[in-house]
């Protein structure tokens, strides 16, 4: 038995389900719809009610009840059309959505009468409109606050199972869409304005979501069982999820995941209100008060006094992932995207639609009520699962950041070098006895790092040498993969990432234009196109760069063994973790200078090596300092 046949609660389900139904009387379409098409504007306004003076204070629930029988009206004008009538008469009238193609899909749905298409429908609908629109009182009472029908929040929240949403309100909507673009018609066409669309939102990230293997057909057969006997799923919105696993075998990606997104959430809330012991939180709550969304399902307390049992429920991996496709700036937050309408419905990204699916069936097996022969392929989609890290975390992004300009100034070595005269020539080595040159300030800060490291890492970092070879490469990424526990970071430990990925921005920017100034003078250079002074400036910089290196690196190595230690300098009093980020932003400080330095505009090199001295002695002090 379902724990409730309904996440309506008694007012929400009175407004969605029941007032639109209040009165039996007809309406005549012909007084909504003119002879020649015209969608009359003032038979559909004259429906809203006020409480009191000023057009902001609808009365919804009466301004619904009004409404209901026109919206009747217009369903059975609608159902009565083809596909090919309702294109010919009103497709004109929808292209300034930018999404026709949805608005006559939602149109075609209609006809079908199935009930959890007609709420996606819905669904794409309204994310649409929230695009394209401003606001509209007429569309406040369908699409508005809590206290309207609010069709969006209560579809895309996962609150409304689809034989909840009346199939009229979906019309109405499509009629409001056509009334729309006859107005932009009237008044806007004529100014020759164009209507601008704001472009769509692409995923840069997919390479980094990949973590599940692709859904295979077998698995989708497995999945259906699942749906039926896991306890995530409410036995009344079953529907939304055979239609999610049918569209991704159709290929319908993005179908899949507007289906599926809306019902992590409301299994989440099953999930929240079972754990934490509060059943009536699986309701949509009262117009005062806010509904029980991810927001607060993945959030760390109920209150100042209690926490929240969902993360220790689920595990971290299962956070950690949650947070990453749902939260974290950097991440897809594709819930939010989807919902908004800034996504190109007809592009979205298999991969993507791949992970949330997978995700979804691992939570569907994670809460089976009974026992049932195990699929291997849904084992080891659940193994998978368990070793899931963050990718999105700030302190995730900032190791990704670390290895990306480590790898660039790795590339370094390969520069094309001119063929300078000996007496010129710009070399690690020492002339006099061809050993590597010995640059004191970092030796010393080497040594002093080195008694930081980790055991489990890396440790021969004692001399300037190590930087010269692989190892520098390997301890940095030793470091960068131990094990870090990031949902819920304290405060401080994110304001110390925000300066630390500031610094490791910085010194991908300076080795991008050392890299780009290189080999633009180099093909100069042999093309005898320099001029004496640029020569002279060429030969400058490569007496600069291999120093201007080591820095680099061991910037970057203090970079990612900061981090290691980040969680516990900011357990330490206010004072200590100000002088801290004092530090972080000294550094920060050379990096901006170098970067302008090393601009191709300046070329400022003798300037860039006595800036880097003098951030070397107080790297040196501090870290000394933090010796005792």
């Amino acid at each position: 038995m379902d724990p409730a046949p309904t996440c309506l609660s008694e007012s929400v389900r009175t407004m969605v389900c029941e007032l639109g139904f209040a009165l039996e009387e007809s309406c005549d379409i012909s007084s909504i719809i003119l002879e020649d098409g015209t969608v009359c504007w003032e038979a559909i306004t004259t429906c809203l009610c006020y409480a009191g003076s000023g057009e902001q204070n609808v009365d919804y629930a009466e301004s619904v009840k009004l409404l209901g029988p026109l919206c009747e009206s217009v369903d059975q004008y609608l159902q009565s059309l083809t596909l090919e009538e309702f294109e010919e008469q009103y497709g004109s009238y929808i292209q300034w959505t930018n999404n026709a193609w949805l608005f006559l899909d939602a149109f075609d749905v209609l006809k079908k009468w199935q009930l959890e298409q007609i709420a996606l429908s819905l669904m794409k609908v309204t994310s649409s409109l929230e695009r394209a629109l401003g606001d509209m009182n007429v569309l406040r009472v369908f699409l508005g606050s809590p206290e309207s029908l609010n069709l969006r929040n209560l579809l895309w929240h996962g609150f409304a199972a689809p034989r909840e949403i009346p199939s009229k309100y979906c019309s109405m909507l499509l009629l409001l869409t056509v009334g729309l673009g006859q107005l932009l018609k009237i008044y806007h066409m004529p100014l020759k304005a164009s209507l601008t669309h704001r472009p769509y939102l692409t995923f840069s990230n997919l390479k980094e979501i990949d973590f599940f293997s692709d859904v295979e057909e077998e698995t989708l057969v497995a999945a259906e069982q699942l749906v039926k006997e896991s306890s995530f799923v409410l036995k009344s919105m079953q529907p939304f999820w055979t239609s999610s696993l049918t569209a991704f075998k159709e290929g319908r990606y993005a179908d899949c995941v507007i289906l599926l997104l809306p019902q992590l959430e409301t299994g989440l809330r099953i999930v929240f209100t079972t754990v934490n012991n509060c059943p009536s939180r699986l309701l949509t709550a009262e117009s005062a008060t806010l509904y029980t969304t991810f927001d607060e399902i993945l959030s760390k307390q109920l209150s100042e006094e209690e926490d929240n049992k969902v993360p220790e429920t689920l595990g971290e991996p299962v956070m950690d992932f949650l947070w990453d496709f749902l939260n974290y700036q950097d991440g897809p937050r594709v819930r939010d995207h989807l919902s908004h309408g800034e996504i190109n419905l007809k592009e979205f990204p298999k991969a993507m639609a791949n992970q949330i699916l997978s995700f979804s069936i691992v939570l569907l097996q994670r809460f089976l009520q009974t026992e049932s022969k195990e699929n291997s392929s849904i084992r080891q989609m659940v193994d998978c699962a368990g070793h899931y890290r963050s990718r999105f975390h700030p302190v995730a992004r900032l190791r990704r950041q670390v290895v990306d300009c480590a790898n660039s100034v790795d590339s370094w070595s390969q520069l094309p070098v001119a063929p300078v005269e000996s007496d010129q020539k710009s070399s690690r080595l020492d002339e006099n006895t061809g050993l590597p040159i010995y640059y004191p300030e970092i030796a010393g800060i080497l040594s002093l790092i080195q008694r930081r490291m980790p055991s489990d890492c890396c440790t021969t970092v004692h001399t300037e040498d190590c930087l010269l070879t692989e190892m520098w490469l390997q301890s940095l990424v030793a470091l960068c993969n131990r094990p870090m526990r990031t949902l819920y970071s304290p405060r401080p430990v994110l304001e110390a990432v925000v300066v630390l990925r500031k610094i490791c921005i910085q010194c991908h920017l300076v080795s991008s234009q050392v890299i780009s100034t290189s080999e633009l003078r180099y093909k100069q250079w042999m093309k005898k196109e320099l001029r004496s002074r640029q020569r002279h400036n060429y030969l400058r910089m490569f007496k600069s760069v291999a120093f201007i290196s080591d820095v680099l690196r061991l910037i970057l190595m203090l970079i990612t063994l900061e981090l290691s230690h980040t969680y516990v300098i900011c357990t330490r009093n206010s004072s200590e973790f100000q002088q801290y980020l004092k530090y972080l932003r000294l550094i920060l400080q050379y990096t901006e200078n170098l970067a302008t330095y090393t601009n191709p505009e300046k070329n400022k090199w003798e300037e860039s090596i006595g800036l880097t001295h003098g951030i070397l002695l107080k790297i040196k002090m501090f870290n000394e300092k933090c010796e005792h």
